[in-house]
């Protein structure tokens, strides 16, 4: 419940504003029009269906002027003092700090880039020419040789098939004439990404150079984005070193199940016996849905290439065996930003080494606005003096550094050498264990994870949007928890209090038509169907049944208005009568009734059949009596000048 609230408070909260207008006072505290108005158009967004503009926003200013009198008041009791409350806002401080950790713009355009290059495939060639040479020798000298007289053939006019076959260092290479399939965003390495999305169809690039060695792709064709692909596959593998006998077993294998699915056997009985796919074959043959580039080329244009949904491939041979693919189905990516496909394209940029460019950008402006200031250093020296200091080494004769002396300050952050030391001491080793790191890349490291550090303890100054989050978490707290106190927990636990006000309200607590039934809430309509029908055939047997059918339904006895029994919006309740299927449109569940009895004529009801409703309009009633006292002790002034532009 408590998440539920902070929404709205969230949306409630102060915010430093830009327009001095105020909107109106309570007691001391003021309320700028500019920070109404982000609150009204969280709640009524643009395009909003609003049948009375000036309607929703009376109403919503109510709303905003008590939600603020009840923050205030919390304020003046000093519940953001108290240390259960900042140990819980700590916890939101670090849970919220990771959303922050990314350049903002540099982010944006990494996401709106990923956005573009998810809607469309592009079919790749590639040529590698690695550092290392066959006695595992690093050869770049040889490897840049050999690139560059790659790419003058090319240049000059040579296929690129014949140009990888002759240069190609690709293990797959003599198979696939350096074809890698199609591929589409997130699929290979951003840096192979931006290059092959930088190509027209029919183009190569200039030779490139990374980690591992030299690299020309080509971009053969491109189509719009296939999407994600959902199929199932039986594999029967065929060991490398396989005889030829071996390999005919396979093939008539493959023939026979092949018929085997034609003429209507299971596919997923079929994989869990024969798939050497160990995985798959667990579940019936399903491989976890994948994008263009994933797989084996061949693997993956087989089934694209079947036309519909349920289609079934012939047999066909890769390096790894015999495969036969079904179809289950395609989803193609929005062509526009929706919330949930930009939301899916932000897990996958938030786990790839590209969103690491965003946090440099973030560092570079960390940096400048805190004031970096760093002292010169002889880099060699420093070097020589950290080796030895991590090695347990006395420094050699000459070296005039020590621990003590500064290596830059952020903000009033100061490192001296002793901590670069430290830092040196787990952190100094290349990722391969084959040697020391040099000394300018120890130190930027070192640099940066400092910087991050500053950056977290000094957020709220350093950033703006983090500081107006935190401020509208810290009042969506203080919102929850005082009105837990004063109303929430009055209501459900003061029983002498609901008595009295079930009995100055009797009227208000009667049975209109109504029916004792048993509803059963179902989680979709094929269930619903099912346990309706075996209702249907024995009524008396209701329980069991909902047992029987109890992983995927639940049950609600008692007795309910007519209205708020499922199905019988246009039909008349008599006993006996099991109600149509009534399909929730939001979640696909669906529900149905058992009436037992109905009821024709009005009925009080009784204390504890109306108590439901007795505690949240006993709870409504404590609220507006509480938001009374505030509003005496925080007197409410509406600038009705101001209020009266914002309805125009």
């Amino acid at each position: 419940m408590k998440k539920t609230f902070l929404l709205f408070v969230a949306s409630a909260a102060i915010t430093i504003s830009t327009v001095a207008q105020t909107l109106f006072t309570y007691g001391n505290k003021k309320t700028e029009v500019n920070e109404f108005l982000q609150a009204y158009k969280k709640v009524y967004p643009e395009g909003s269906d609003i049948t009375s503009k000036e309607k929703s926003v009376r109403e919503y200013l109510e709303l905003y002027i008590n939600s603020k009198l009840k923050i205030q008041e919390a304020y003046v009791r000093k519940y953001d003092t108290q240390p259960e409350f900042i140990e819980e806002l700590n916890n939101l401080r670090q849970q919220v700090m990771e959303n922050y950790m990314t350049d903002p713009e540099s982010y944006n355009a990494r996401l709106n880039e990923a956005f573009e290059r998810n809607q469309k495939d592009i079919q790749v060639q590639h040529i590698f020419i690695p550092y290392k040479t066959e006695n595992i020798v690093s050869d770049s000298v040889q490897a840049k040789s050999k690139i560059n007289e790659a790419y003058k053939e090319l240049t000059a006019g040579k296929r690129f098939e014949e140009v990888a076959l002759k240069f190609s260092a690709d293990s797959a290479v003599a198979g696939n004439k350096g074809h890698l399939g199609f591929i589409t965003v997130f699929t290979l390495p951003y840096q192979f990404e931006n290059i092959i999305y930088g190509l027209t169809p029919g183009k190569f690039s200039i030779p490139f150079k990374s980690d591992f060695g030299y690299h020309i792709f080509k971009n053969i064709g491109e189509r719009k984005a296939v999407g994600k692909i959902k199929a199932a596959h039986i594999l029967l593998a065929i060991p490398a070193g396989s005889d030829e006998e071996f390999k005919t077993q396979k093939a008539n294998l493959a023939d026979s199940l092949y018929h085997r699915l034609l003429q209507g056997d299971d596919m997923a009985v079929l994989a869990r016996i024969f798939s050497n796919d160990y995985i798959s074959a667990a579940s019936g043959g399903l491989i976890q849905e994948f994008n263009a580039g994933t797989y084996d080329p061949q693997f993956e244009n087989s089934i694209i290439a079947l036309s519909k949904d349920g289609d079934i491939s012939k047999p066909f041979l890769t390096a790894h065996g015999y495969h036969i693919v079904k179809r289950i189905g395609f989803t193609a990516p929005p062509s526009e930003k929706t919330k949930q496909h930009l939301d899916e394209i932000r897990i996958l940029l938030d786990k790839d080494p590209r969103v690491d460019l965003t946090r440099d950008l973030l560092i570079q402006r960390i940096m400048k606005k805190a004031g970096l200031r760093q002292t010169e250093i002889n880099l060699e020296m420093l070097g020589v003096y950290i080796d030895s200091l991590a090695d347990h080494k006395p420094a050699p004769p000459g070296n005039t550094l020590n621990n003590n002396m500064t290596l830059f300050k952020i903000g009033e952050v100061e490192k001296n050498i002793g901590d670069l030391v430290a830092f040196a001491q787990t952190n100094r080793w290349l990722p391969n264990f084959t040697g020391v790191k040099p000394i300018s890349q120890l130190i930027n490291e070192f640099k940066q994870l400092t910087v991050l550090d500053y950056y977290k303890k000094h957020m709220e100054e350093l950033n703006a949007d983090f500081k107006k989050q935190m401020r509208e978490l810290k009042d969506g707290n203080l919102f929850f928890d005082i009105m837990m106190k004063e109303v929430w927990n009055r209501a459900q636990t003061d029983t002498a209090g609901q008595l009295k006000f079930y009995n100055q309200h009797l009227k208000k607590y009667t049975w209109e038509h109504s029916a004792d039934a048993v509803i059963f809430y179902c989680s979709n309509e094929g269930t619903a169907n099912g346990l309706r029908e075996v209702i249907l055939s024995n009524p008396a047997a209701w329980k069991q049944s909902a047992e029987n059918f109890s992983d995927h339904s639940t049950t609600d006895s008692g007795r309910f208005e007519l209205s708020k029994i499922p199905g019988l919006k246009s039909e008349m309740a008599s006993a006996g009568m099991v109600t149509p299927i009534e399909k929730n449109k939001d979640d696909n569940s669906a529900a149905f009734a058992y009436v037992l009895n109905v009821y024709h004529q009005p009925a009080q009801k009784t204390f504890a059949e109306a108590k439901g409703e007795v505690i949240s309009d006993y709870q409504e009633e404590l609220d507006r009596r509480w938001v009374n006292t505030l509003k005496k002790k925080y007197p409410v002034v509406i600038n009705q000048k101001v209020l009266s532009s914002i309805l125009r």
